[in-house]
């Protein structure tokens, strides 16, 4: 083969090489990036005579709480339970509860929650001076979580009832109780927020809370909330217990509490108005399990023989929807719609059973006794 021809064949086998080499390569320029719009003129002008506000010399003084204590200590109280549990096996055993209270007379008429002492075997007191007294309940109230005991004994050392309506967010408090079941101790803080809704259980929610930042944990419940002046503005009864919550305890306001407490002394429960039905809120359980035709309302789970809504005829199974053409979406609006009605009151109520829809009227009657 001549030179030439070898030259052509190289020269032919280069161009080759280098179109398979460049034939899977594919180059993409990367479109340039649109302009940014310029940021928003947020300059505001300066004031070259401006300086510092002068401090001041003087602070007020940080509170003492030693003479509130030596006021409300001698009339708080430790209260200790037995209460009889029953396992699956309806084998009974005992357990002992321990919880606060407050000398409200000289009789010795002591409040507290009704969580604390509802069924208990047997309540004991145990006063400042370390003595131990057997109480009894002369009334309780689940609605509103307060009852009052009685000791038979004599000259006690009563609180007196603050204004809780008198009160201003940022005010000191002092919440003083049996914490932990280990003696009378005191936690300061200051009110936090006023007239809180707090839901407690399943179709109850308490109203007319005081919030405070006061330490109260278990054993506290019961016990007072008391102002720099040693009076009773609240009663201890709640803890928002969550992970990474803390200060959120609550008070029942005596706002609230006077008028119980007064009916539960006189009559040894509260009157209400009464519709006499047990009801939970309407869940994707209720509508699965009976197959309601509603998504939202008070599901009737059980109704008092004789009582108003027995004779509106409404039964078990019936959810409420409407309540004088105020729309009900849960237990807890039926709940907050017969306590704002009155007794003897005539009130429309719109139900559904099964697939139909019916309105009916019921004479609202007064709560009977225990």
């Amino acid at each position: 083969m001549s030179k030439k021809p070898k030259l052509i064949y190289l020269l032919f086998s280069l161009v080759l090489i280098l179109s398979l080499s460049l034939g899977g390569c594919v180059y993409v320029q990367e479109p340039s990036p649109a302009p940014s719009p310029p940021p928003p003129d947020i300059s505001a002008p300066t004031s070259p005579e401006w300086t510092l506000p002068p401090r001041i010399s003087e602070h007020p003084p940080l509170p003492n709480f030693t003479s509130v204590v030596a006021i409300v200590k001698p009339s708080v109280v430790a209260i200790n339970t037995e209460v009889v549990t029953y396992d699956i096996f309806n084998r009974p055993s005992t357990e002992q509860g321990s919880g606060s209270g407050w000398i409200i007379d000289e009789d010795g008429h002591i409040v507290t929650n009704n969580h604390v002492i509802a069924g208990a075997r047997s309540i004991t007191v145990t006063l400042s001076d370390e003595s131990a007294l057997s109480a009894g309940v002369v009334g309780a109230d689940a609605f509103s979580d307060i009852a009052v005991l009685k000791v038979e004994n004599t000259d006690l050392p009563p609180l007196a009832i603050g204004d809780s309506t008198e009160l201003n967010i940022g005010e000191w408090a002092l919440a003083i109780g049996n914490a932990l079941g280990m003696g009378i101790s005191a936690k300061e803080g200051i009110i936090s927020r006023l007239g809180v809704s707090v839901p407690v259980a399943a179709g109850q929610t308490m109203h007319d809370l005081i919030e405070t930042s006061a330490a109260i944990n278990p054993g506290n419940s019961g016990g007072p909330l008391v102002n720099m002046a040693g009076e009773v503005i609240g009663i201890t009864s709640a803890k928002w217990a969550a992970v990474g919550v803390e200060g959120l305890g609550y008070a029942i306001s005596s706002d609230t509490a006077r008028p119980i407490i007064e009916e539960l002394i006189q009559k040894g429960y509260v009157v209400r108005p009464w519709l006499g039905v047990v009801v939970g809120t309407v869940n994707e359980w209720l509508i699965d399990r009976y197959e309601l035709a509603v998504a939202q309302g008070a599901f009737v789970t059980q109704v008092a023989p004789g009582s108003p809504a027995d004779k509106a005829e409404i039964k078990a199974g019936d959810v409420i929807v409407s309540w004088n053409e105020t729309e009900i979406t849960s237990a807890d609006d039926l709940i907050e719609a017969i306590h704002d009605s009155q007794i003897g009151q005539t009130v429309d109520i719109a139900f559904w059973r099964g697939n139909e829809k019916y309105t009916t009227t019921a004479t609202l009657a007064e709560t009977p006794p225990p």
